[in-house]
């Protein structure tokens, strides 16, 4: 503690003793918040929260559940350990765990500070049963990494979320921090000290932190300053590697959202995972108002790796627009604990998916036909959930059963519901409006701190559209009544037909034909629900069936990557032999393995339809 009060100096004076805090309430001073990565202990970071005075007797503090952009119960208390109460005079004081996520501590008004230890995520992922999502887990790999998902390891106290924080991190001296937090004003040079500031709490959980040895690129975006910041444990990449293709792809963004500003700075922050050690495994992306986290494996290509970072990246910061600009008070004074959903996950997430992919054409990184083969893959992916669920009751009930196993067709049903009203406003405005006027409206009306009402949102939207804009949501948002994408397709001149088309063996793009169990990554099963390609129909593989072996080979998840990777050197005339588990009975299936080819939709332009059409059209993929 003296070493963190000669560096504030004049916050010293404020938590030097007893005497002096005690004159300091808690909701007129920042909580200072310190945490330890150069003291290591059982790959453990050591926290400590220093607050104000309390003039209660109890109070608690706590630890998320859930953090929004998630939609998950992740209860990271349960990575909190060695808890601790001090009061004024260092003795430790009464503390009863409520819970996962909650301490209560009596005689709060002698409470000095807490203490206690935080747990990473991402070396035990591979024996969790439901794991953090990796881009919202933590890291700690001593002198080399830390992921700070600032959730994971910062708490709050009850009633206390809108009081500042001044956040400390101890730190080795050849690791540097990447972060949109704000540095605190008050912060002298200090190479083994960083100091930050938030407003609020939601501001410390709104900003991760990567500290990593330098590898860090950035750029300017009109007058966006981006920093991407690379961890590739074996060196494999660098942030200069995907610097150009990923500033390429956001001044294509700032170009396709015009006037759409809410920020001056943006952080990518790029963690790549190992595959054959404990780490993280859950890749993806998660946002936040002024970065992203970022988990891939570092055995990618660095093509693959490219794309999936523009089409990731992409949908991560189109989140500028909504939820940021455009958020309902369940967003903005959001319960960690005990969270209030919003029922507006089709825009939160659909329209951001939606845009994620509709820029790509708009800005001329992918053709039509490119952009259509997109819609058709979500045409296919939905299939796999309830296209009868009202998308709005779902969202409202996503952390519970039958609505969170639904979640994932936010990005598929939610997208296409995006594109079906972008089509309908464009039909109806003859070209002029869409989707993304819509939202530049909406984010003129509200903004980063005015939240609309949840219930409200669709009235509103229907008054600044059309009439049928609500019978589309009556029908298609709020009911239950699948949409008839063919009538919409036909409004732009565009039809589905059938048509073969080549896939992988066990991968069609990025989407499998195989899943694990969760519980046992050694039981590999032929996913149920889908269509299969004529690779399974010829060989005599049934969806449900779990796969044993190959030409030998026992299969894990391990085994299997290996054999996934090799799969793409087969002829039609490679010779296979499988041992399956089909109902109890073992089975073996062996042949050629042929082409793969999946009969599917495909969009194709209508021949000999009206001008009016094409107009449509062109105004949908490129005004």
């Amino acid at each position: 503690m003296r070493k963190v009060l000669i560096l504030l100096g004049v916050l010293g004076m404020v938590y030097g003793c007893g005497v002096g805090k005690s004159l300091m309430t808690i909701d007129k001073v920042p909580i200072l918040a310190s945490l330890d990565l150069v003291n290591i202990k059982y790959d453990k970071v050591e926290v400590s929260i220093d607050p104000g005075a309390f003039s209660s007797d109890v109070v608690s503090f706590k630890i998320p559940k859930t953090i929004p952009g998630t939609y998950s119960s992740d209860n990271y208390g349960t990575y909190v350990q060695d808890f601790l109460a001090l009061d004024y005079s260092g003795k430790v004081m009464k503390v009863v765990k409520e819970g996962d996520n909650s301490w209560r501590i009596s005689n709060a008004k002698r409470l000095d500070k807490i203490t206690y230890w935080v747990n990473d995520t991402y070396d035990i992922e591979n024996v969790m049963a439901n794991p953090v999502f990796s881009p919202a887990g933590t890291n700690i790999l001593e002198g080399e990494n830390f992921m700070l998902n600032l959730h994971g390891f910062v708490g709050y106290f009850d009633g206390y979320k809108e009081v500042p924080y001044t956040i400390l991190v101890r730190k080795p001296l050849d690791i540097v921090a990447t972060t949109t937090l704000r540095q605190s004003p008050n912060r002298k040079p200090d190479l083994a000290w960083d100091s930050f500031v938030a407003n609020r709490y939601f501001e410390v959980i709104d900003n991760p932190i990567l500290y990593a040895r330098p590898n860090i690129a950035t750029f300017a975006v009109n007058d966006i300053l981006v920093t991407l910041s690379v961890y590739s444990p074996n060196g494999v990449y660098s942030a200069v590697d995907f610097r150009e293709r990923i500033e390429e792809m956001m001044r294509a963004q700032k170009a396709f959202l015009g006037e759409v500003d809410s920020t001056q700075e943006y952080a990518i922050l790029l963690y790549l995972s190992e595959l054959d050690v404990p780490d993280a495994q859950g890749f993806g992306a998660l946002e936040h108002h002024t970065s992203t986290v970022v988990v891939l494996p570092e055995a990618m290509s660095k093509e693959r790796l490219e794309q999936v970072m523009v089409d990731v990246v992409s949908h991560e910061f189109f989140h500028i627009v909504t939820p940021l600009s455009i958020h309902s008070k369940e967003i903005q004074f959001f319960d960690f604990n005990n969270p209030k959903m919003s029922k507006h996950l089709w825009m939160y997430e659909g329209t951001t998916e939606y845009f994620a992919n509709l820029f790509q054409i708009h800005q001329g990184l992918i053709n039509e036909d490119e952009f259509y083969d997109r819609i058709i893959g979500k045409f296919g992916n939905a299939k796999a959930y309830d296209d009868t669920m009202s998308f709005t009751v779902m969202s409202k009930n996503i952390l519970e059963e039958p609505y969170a196993s639904n979640y994932q067709n936010v990005y598929e049903k939610g997208a296409l519901i995006n594109m079906a009203l972008d089509i309908l406003i464009r039909e109806k405005s003859s070209g002029e409006k869409g989707v993304l006027w819509l939202m530049k409206e909406l984010s003129k009306r509200y903004g980063k701190e005015i939240p609309f009402e949840d219930d409200l949102l669709i009235d509103e939207i229907v008054a600044m559209t059309y009439p049928e804009v609500r019978t589309f949501f009556n029908d298609h948002v709020i009911g239950n009544e699948p949409i008839d994408y063919d009538r919409y397709l036909a409004k732009v001149g565009l039809a589905m037909v059938k048509a073969e088309r080549q896939t992988g063996y066990f991968l069609d793009g990025e989407n499998p034909f195989i899943d694990v169990d969760i519980e046992d990554d050694n039981t590999i099963f032929i996913r149920e629900n889908i269509p299969l390609s004529s690779f399974y129909k010829n060989i005599g593989l049934q969806a449900g069936d779990i796969i044993k072996s190959i030409n030998g080979t026992d299969i894990s998840l391990e085994s299997l990557r290996s054999i996934i990777a090799s799969s793409y050197g087969w002829s039609p005339d490679t010779e296979i032999k499988i041992e399956l588990l089909r109902q109890e009975e073992v089975i073996i299936v062996e042949g050629a393995v042929g082409l793969s080819v999946l009969l599917d939709n495909k969009i194709v332009i209508l021949e000999g339809v009206l001008n009016d059409f094409s107009r449509l059209r062109n105004a949908w993929l490129r005004q």
